[in-house]
């Protein structure tokens, strides 16, 4: 055990509190995870459906999250993902051909330019443009605080991108990304997105999936991990507060109290401000400025396959991303993830489902008479903080004011927008500070004495 004795209490099961469980049950210290869900895995869990394990949303990750990828080699599930040979993406537009968005074997930035050059969904001025654009990009800093004021829809138009450009190409991946279109996004998120996923390393933008339902690629083998490192985990358990004391803190639950040396708070914003005492973090009612933004996912099971693609996206459509997930032999499970839904989100699930019909009818021809088996709504309401300019401002840091007690989630300052990868590095960062802190901590006489 580095430095000391101590033993720390994780509240919150989802990917950063996992990760925080297993980096610090890797330095030695006694690690207990609290969930209030029945389940691990946060937002990223599945649940049952005639017959079917369904994901409440649909997750991708991408080749540069490194920090995301070790945490399935750890759990034993790389294997459950794919990631793609090299980026690319059909773009469907209602009543064409597909266009496939494709990188070139080339080195970084080169391996872009031959996409954007022939994007034949932009006229050719439109596509000199972007180049010029991409080009630019890669010189904007997203650490500076200017640059997070600042929306990213200004600066496109500031570079040349009019309003279709922005539809065709630029917001395929702001509005996946960053759950809201590029006149609202932070341009410091953005640029942290183009920079990092798409420009500056040939092969970091290349588009993982999960294989498996995430129940099975998150919840199931975090359990199993956990339980070979000695981590206790207790699920269906809810704090209600957590207090300072002259050692360490003492955590209330809906059925008892534990005590702990140290304590990784690993929830949502909105969750985390209400329990953090507000002596280790005065500023935690900004918190709630960070917002909410939703996704809506639309499930449509058809009778027969009615297309060939794994993934697409969608422009000129009601659509945005689709999806072809696992169903019964000769039928089709296609999920069309809709992010930025602020107006999707209270529309009754017939209304969407009609509209999604219609809209995948248009771009598949053989949906049109296919028969639909099932058709369902997932909503998330709360499904990524407002990734609007100037949210870093109320991104707290990893230390509190308390010694001890650390905050951990995609919605901390990561410098990374709300993202898989952010939360698990946002994990692994909180661990690290708890051990130090731990290890610097003066230890008791009755410690030092054993």
């Amino acid at each position: 055990m580095p430095g000391g004795a101590g033993n720390v209490c994780v509240i919150g099961g989802g990917l950063a509190g996992i990760a925080a469980a297993v980096r610090l049950a890797d330095q030695g210290l006694a690690v207990t995870l609290l969930e209030s869900r029945a389940e691990l895995g946060g937002a990223t869990y599945s649940f049952r459906r005639d017959g079917l394990a369904v994901d409440t949303g649909q997750h991708v990750f991408l080749r540069c999250y490194h920090a995301y990828r070790g945490l399935l080699d750890r759990l034993g599930v790389a294997g459950d993902a794919d990631v793609q040979s090299r980026f690319a993406v059909p773009v469907l537009v209602p009543g064409r051909a597909p266009h496939l968005l494709a990188r070139r074997r080339l080195p970084a930035p080169a391996h872009l330019l031959p996409a954007l050059a022939s994007y034949r969904l932009l006229a050719p001025a439109e596509r000199l443009a972007a180049v010029r654009a991409a080009a630019a990009l890669r010189h904007v800093d997203p650490d500076l605080p200017e640059t997070d004021d600042r929306s990213f829809g200004d600066w496109l138009a500031d570079h040349g991108q009019g309003d279709r450009a922005v539809r065709r190409l630029w917001d395929l991946v702001t509005v996946a990304a960053l759950n809201l279109p590029s006149a609202h996004a932070s341009l410091a998120l953005a640029a942290r997105v183009f920079r990092t996923g798409l420009l500056d390393a040939a092969d970091a933008g290349d588009i993982g999936r999960p294989m498996v339902p995430l129940i099975d690629l998150h919840a199931a083998p975090a359990r199993r991990l956990l339980h070979r490192l000695g981590v206790h985990v207790q699920t269906r358990t809810r704090v209600r507060w957590i207090h300072p004391e002259t050692r360490g803190f003492r955590v209330g639950m809906n059925d008892g109290e534990i005590a702990a040396d140290a304590v990784v708070l690993a929830v949502p914003h909105q969750v985390a401000a209400s329990l953090v005492p507000p002596v280790a973090a005065p500023g935690a009612g900004d918190w709630q400025r960070l917002g909410a933004a939703p996704i809506v996912n639309v499930h449509l099971r058809y009778a027969h396959r009615v297309t060939k693609l794994a993934m697409a996206a969608a422009v000129e459509s009601p659509a945005q991303w689709i999806f072809t997930r696992p169903a019964p032999d000769g039928e089709q499970h296609l999920v069309v993830s809709l992010s930025a839904a602020d107006a999707e989100i209270e529309r009754p699930a017939a209304e969407l489902v009609a509209t999604q019909r219609a809209a995948l009818a248009a771009l598949f021809p053989a949906a049109r008479h296919t028969p639909v088996r099932d058709a369902f709504v997932t909503r998330e309401p709360r499904a990524t903080f407002r990734q609007a300019p100037g949210t870093r401002a109320y991104r707290p840091a990893t230390a509190t004011r308390l010694p001890g007690l650390v905050l951990a989630g995609a919605w901390t300052d990561t410098g990374w927008p709300d993202t898989m990868e952010g939360a698990v590095r946002s994990g692994q960062e909180a661990a690290d500070v708890v051990a130090r802190q731990l290890a610097s901590r003066p230890r008791h006489h009755t410690e030092a004495a054993r």
